[in-house]
């Protein structure tokens, strides 16, 4: 089975990749390798409040483009003391504009400190969420949800991970995400278990929606 991937992200990607690994038959394709080139279009995907209607409609658009079962995500960060901020804005969190990858995260983490500004450590709660959508076009989307708790720490901590996983740390492991191995992470992650609950749903088939 081929599997698009809807996702220009190349870390996102090699997680994914990862992840699905273990999947019989599964060739996973991610929008280069399909053919697909940058439209302006892509940025008008994500406008909906909540991480399921942005990674439905991302899967939908490139599933309706190729015709291939596609899956997209959407997922964030969600402070406890922010109100749930950033959550589906995490990618574009910084009022800084224009910026991209490494840039792109720098400000946003760089913003999200000065917002936590004078928090103390045991008001820092957050979780990670991530909402994988599989259409195929046949039957009703695949919906898989998977969360990750942990806290917001005071300064970056870490070289590994991208987004937030500097500055997300994971208290049953005493480290930051951006200290863990790839497979410490995706054991952990909110990627990692909305995707294992997608694999479950690949290998047994029909509609599935899951928790993790």
């Amino acid at each position: 089975m081929d599997l698009l991937v809807a996702t220009r992200s190349g870390h996102k990607m090699s997680e994914i990749r990862r992840i699905l690994s273990g999947v019989p038959g599964l060739r996973l394709l991610d929008l280069d390798e399909a053919g697909i080139a940058q439209d302006d279009a892509e940025e008008a995907l994500e406008p909906y409040d909540s991480f399921e209607a942005n990674a439905r409609s991302k899967a939908e658009y490139f599933h309706d483009l190729t015709g291939l079962p596609t899956v997209a995500d959407d997922s964030g960060l969600a402070v406890t003391a922010l109100g749930g901020a950033p959550g589906v804005r995490s990618k574009r969190f910084s009022p800084v504009p224009d910026l991209e990858g490494l840039e792109r995260d720098r400000a946003n983490n760089a913003y999200l400190l000065e917002r936590l500004s004078g928090i103390p450590p045991e008001a820092r709660g957050a979780r990670y969420v991530c909402v994988a959508v599989l259409v195929t076009g046949s039957g009703e989307p695949v919906v898989c949800r998977g969360e990750a708790s942990g806290s917001i720490l005071d300064a970056p901590v870490g070289g590994g991970g991208f987004g937030y996983d500097p500055l997300f740390y994971d208290s049953d492991l005493g480290r930051s995400f951006a200290q863990l191995s790839a497979d410490e992470k995706n054991a952990r992650s909110h990627r990692g278990r909305a995707f294992r609950a997608l694999a479950e749903a690949l290998v047994h088939g029909g509609t599935h929606r899951a928790r993790a």
